[in-house]
């Protein structure tokens, strides 16, 4: 069963290895550790519902609770320690893009406003309830979640927007495609998500982020349908599927949509090298992508990060090996790590490979060969799962990110790792601060980064801490000219941080848009802008 305090399956667990702890407390300290929440008390929290049962709204407090909250720091925080509220006051479950329709009419009918909730992954608080005295529906969409339709001469695929990755994919191979869209919320996460907030994908390099994915929708809005989108190609005024990416539920819910799709590659791997310092591994990426290798992934860990990673995946026999390696090959002790991925026909791939470790050897980089890709691969939507562990053995932690020209990538990572650092240093508490490349561009690339510190042993205390290094880090993004999101959106928790970069015209200009399609502010108002 799905966890309501934390990620993933409640039967999963990723154990933290005895040496990675010893590690993090080294250089940390030792987090308190109080007693969560119990699911109990935290349903004693929720009250009355403001509605009354609709046919098919469920009103139980549990199943409000679990639909409150996604996965940020500020949800985790709010769970974890038992401050809950507010809530939804119902949850419908539509099948359908009718249904949706009908659960709209219903809701505007009764004067409430709606939330749409997909797998519930949002890092960035586009599930909250902002209480304005309305009643709030969640519209659950999980139930939508079916191959609609399939053409495979377009290579055009209609599907449910509820249908979360494994789902969507699963039903696509059965007939030889894929979809190729792979966020780490990948389990969980679902296509009207991946649409909403403009998404990237691990693999975006081959198969293209969420935008370059999406044919058509279809939405239903607070008094009608939108259909956007169908064409192959077209001049004629501006593209509207734009308007509905990034859009977070405010025009309306995704309830189908038309993906691009392709068939299913023969050959796939991820191939692992090493380089002596940040600034190589920089230079052999941004020379891989300006050469138009085709390679699928293309990701690139700054020193501390690498560092953290190897310590923290146990293995430690295997890890010292590599050390000893790597430290044989010269590349001293603060070692950057580079993965490309390789997907393709045979032919293709070979060539792929050629290409892309040919110019990242002239960089000097040393390849290690596809073993540890292999075991990333296997683990690569489990990592999530090692916020649990973090959390039991003391630690927080949370992930910014951002997209930024390669001219100051290095400067924008530096940035916001001293912002990070010092954020927490004003609690007398120290940061493990670590970045990588995830995507790559023309003419830039993106930047994630995840820091981990103490929990402290109580709600205040987390919460204060969490939103001071996030608005140190937000500024810092700013500062350095970049984007607020690559690929989490906006929610509430990005929305201060907007304006600089859609302009007060622009700022305007969206919200006229929303108001044309939602005069009321019933969808899922107050996100976004």
């Amino acid at each position: 069963m799905r966890r309501w305090n934390g990620w993933g399956d409640d039967t999963i667990d990723k154990a933290l290895p005895a040496a990675a702890r010893a590690f993090l407390e080294s250089r940390l300290g030792r987090g308190d550790t109080p007693i969560d929440a119990s699911l109990d008390s935290a349903c004693a929290q929720v009250p009355a519902s403001r509605l009354n049962a609709e046919p098919g709204w469920d009103v139980s407090a549990e199943a409000r609770l679990r639909h409150a909250h996604g996965q940020s720091f500020a949800d985790w925080a709010a769970v974890r320690h038992g401050d809950v509220g507010p809530f939804p006051d119902a949850v419908a479950t539509p099948a359908t893009h009718a249904d949706t329709r009908a659960v709209l009419d219903r809701a505007r009918a009764l004067g409430a406003v709606v939330i749409p909730y997909g797998g519930g992954t949002s890092v960035v608080g586009h599930l909250k309830v902002i209480d304005d005295g309305r009643p709030v529906v969640c519209v659950d969409m999980s139930h939508n979640a079916r191959l609609l339709d399939l053409n495979p001469r377009d290579r055009i695929a209609r599907i449910g927007a509820g249908a979360p990755g494994p789902v969507l994919e699963a039903q696509l191979r059965a007939h030889g495609f894929v979809l190729g869209h792979y966020p780490q919320s990948f389990d969980y996460s679902t296509l009207g998500g991946w649409i909403v907030t403009r998404s990237a994908g691990q693999q975006s390099r081959r198969y293209g982020r969420i935008e370059d994915l999406l044919h058509g929708a279809r939405l239903a809005c607070a008094g009608s349908d939108f259909d956007v989108g169908g064409q192959v190609a077209s001049s004629a005024g501006p593209d509207l599927r734009q308007l509905v990416l990034g859009s977070e539920g405010r025009l309306g819910i995704v309830t189908e949509a038309d993906m691009h799709v392709c068939p299913v590659a023969d050959h796939e791997a991820f191939h692992t090298l090493f380089f002596a310092d940040w600034d190589a591994a920089l230079a052999a990426a941004r020379s891989i992508t300006h050469a138009g290798v085709a390679v699928s992934m293309l990701r690139v860990s700054n020193a501390e990060e690498t560092d953290t990673q190897l310590r923290i995946a146990g293995h430690e026999s295997a890890i010292a090996w590599l050390r000893s390696y790597l430290g044989w090959r010269r590349l001293g002790d603060r070692p950057c790590m580079m993965m490309l991925g390789v997907t393709g026909d045979r032919a293709l791939a070979r060539r792929i490979r050629r290409d892309a470790l040919g110019i990242a050897r002239a960089a000097g980089g040393v390849h290690i060969g596809t073993r540890m890709g292999a075991i990333w691969a296997k683990n690569r939507f489990a990592g999530a799962y090692l916020r649990n562990s973090l959390w039991d053995a003391g630690f927080a932690v949370d992930t910014m990110e951002t997209a930024v020209p390669w001219s100051r990538t290095t400067a924008a990572m530096s940035a916001m790792q001293q912002a990070a650092h010092a954020a927490l240093n004003r609690y007398d508490e120290r940061a493990l601060a670590f970045a990588h490349l995830s995507h790559v561009y023309a003419a830039g690339s993106s930047l994630y980064m995840t820091v981990i510190w103490r929990r402290g042993g109580d709600y205040a205390t987390d919460i204060e801490r969490w939103r001071s290094l996030k608005a140190a880090v937000s500024q810092a993004i700013v500062g350095a000219g970049a984007t607020i999101s690559h690929q989490h959106g906006v929610g509430v928790d990005h929305a201060p941080y907007l304006a600089p970069e859609k302009s007060e015209t622009g700022i305007d200009l969206i919200r006229a848009a929303l108001a044309e399609l939602d005069p009321d502010g019933m969808m899922n108002p107050h996100k976004l802008c």
